[in-house]
């Protein structure tokens, strides 16, 4: 009887939900251009706004010595647009991020640090 209360109990607590509870360096931030700076992790998604659709360009530069990291053109949607940015790949420290329109107009700049 013993064996039978104690599976009973293994299964229950092993069936209970696990919450699963945000990291506190990660915040989500409704614009990225928003803040002067904010924490980023690998595979984050980066919220921003563009004025009309169009094609605009990201580009990631290294704060120290002025290099350009990495650049993406994307079409762009009115409103809200969303995109991951993948950082194993990037020198670690703080970059600047820029967002520029099809005119190399700067929309939004921020500095973003990669740990």
């Amino acid at each position: 009887m013993k064996k039978i209360i104690l599976i009973s109990l293994i299964f229950l607590i092993g069936c209970t939900k696990v919450e699963v509870v945000p990291s506190p360096n990660i915040m989500s931030i409704d614009d990225i251009f928003s803040v002067k700076e904010s924490k980023v992790s690998n595979g984050q998604s980066i919220h921003f706004k563009v004025p009309s659709n169009g094609v605009y360009t990201l580009t990631l530069i290294n704060e120290q010595t002025g290099q350009v990291v990495s650049r993406e053109k994307f079409n762009g949607q009115s409103g809200e647009n969303v995109k991951k940015i993948y950082t194993n790949s990037l020198p670690k420290g703080y970059l600047l991020l820029v967002l520029e329109d099809n005119n190399k107009s700067q929309l939004g700049k921020t500095t973003i640090i990669n740990n």
